[in-house]
């Protein structure tokens, strides 16, 4: 048996329980977790919202960015051995439908998500299919290596066009928007714009890099940006906030011909100037879901061999699973950047 944290029913909150620890098929691996981080995707289950009470099936383990030991290995494993330092990619492609067989497999169809549609990595032990097991390089720190999955979605933001020179706005600094601020700075961006509305928040962005931290409930944030660049605009949105004000403002921010990269998910209809914004100003603009299988992997690896790439501000609290209703308190208050859970302490 082992502790896990469940979403036992329907409803708010979570339940930490004594389960079985999970059976492997001769494809997977049973890795012993070391460290989870909190995400956002938690959050929404933890608070059972629209898009949870649609998606979630209770009674599950959540929980998605981790890192481990393996414990064990099945039959048809290969390449991988106990005692291996691992993460791991938790979308799990189906490696059949036409995106997969087209090299898009991040964009699968048929993903299921490890956390989400099956048993996650709040809890002492998970199942993961080996194909999706990533070893951690040795000179990777154990509090990285547990947020290698958000991580991989800033990595993918910033490099889903050039970025070496171009100036740059981050909208919305959670914990991704602040990856995305130490990673574009890493990969040589120009003026970086974060603009964010918690002031715990605002003042991480600065930590991070940010050359100007921006309150929009405080500032003309489009008027600022504008001026950073000598009335141009940015080269790059990277869009991380989902709020569609601020959608908007990123858009009018951003210089003619320039690339918006979307990675918030908005909770409703978004609706701004698609001529204006869009059309007349020649942008590209890119969707961005998840890591790209695996060249987002080996990109962040590099980065943080490099050394060149610091995350260290955002790691504010280290508990044991057990305090889980603590942790969560403080995301809700807005007050803590990643929060690493402990299953042995």
């Amino acid at each position: 048996m082992m502790k896990a944290l469940r979403k036992t029913a329907p409803g708010r909150g979570a339940c930490l329980e004594s389960v079985p620890v999970p059976s492997i098929a001769p494809s997977e691996v049973l890795v012993r977790v070391r460290a989870a981080s909190i995400c956002g995707t938690d959050i929404h289950i933890y608070d059972w919202d629209p898009w949870s009470a649609s998606r979630v099936k209770p009674p599950l383990t959540f929980g998605h960015e981790f890192c481990g030991h393996i414990e064990k290995i099945g039959a048809d494993v290969h390449g991988l051995a106990p005692g291996d330092f691992v993460s791991a990619e938790m979308h799990v492609n189906c490696g059949r439908c036409h995106i997969c067989r087209i090299g898009q497999p991040h964009i699968c169809q048929n993903v299921r998500i490890i956390g989400i549609d099956r048993d996650g990595c709040f809890a002492e032990f998970v199942a993961i299919p080996a194909a999706n097991i990533w070893k951690i390089d040795p000179a990777i720190p154990e509090n990285y290596a547990a947020i290698l999955d958000p991580l991989g979605n800033a990595v993918h933001t910033v490099l889903a066009g050039a970025i070496a020179g171009c100036s740059v706005a981050v909208v919305g600094c959670g914990p991704i928007g602040l990856m995305s601020i130490a990673v574009a700075k890493a990969c040589g961006c120009s003026t970086l714009c974060a603009i964010e509305i918690n002031p715990h928040r605002l003042a991480l962005a600065a930590q991070m890099g940010a050359d100007l931290a921006l309150n929009p409930g405080e500032t003309d944030v489009v008027a600022a940006v504008r001026e950073a660049t000598a009335g141009t605009g940015v080269d790059v949105l990277l869009e991380m906030s989902g709020n569609p004000r601020a959608i908007q403002q990123g858009f009018q921010m951003l210089r003619a011909g320039g690339r918006a990269s979307l990675l918030g998910i908005p909770s409703q209809p978004v609706t701004f100037d698609l001529v204006a914004d869009i059309i007349f100003k020649g942008a590209t603009v890119q969707g961005i879901y998840g890591r790209k299988m695996y060249e987002t992997w080996v990109q962040m690896t590099a980065l943080l061999k490099s050394r060149r790439l610091s995350l260290d501000p955002l790691f504010s609290e280290r508990v044991s699973l057990d305090r889980f209703e603590e942790a969560f308190s403080l995301l809700h208050a807005g007050n803590a950047g990643k929060i690493l859970l402990y299953p042995k302490t």
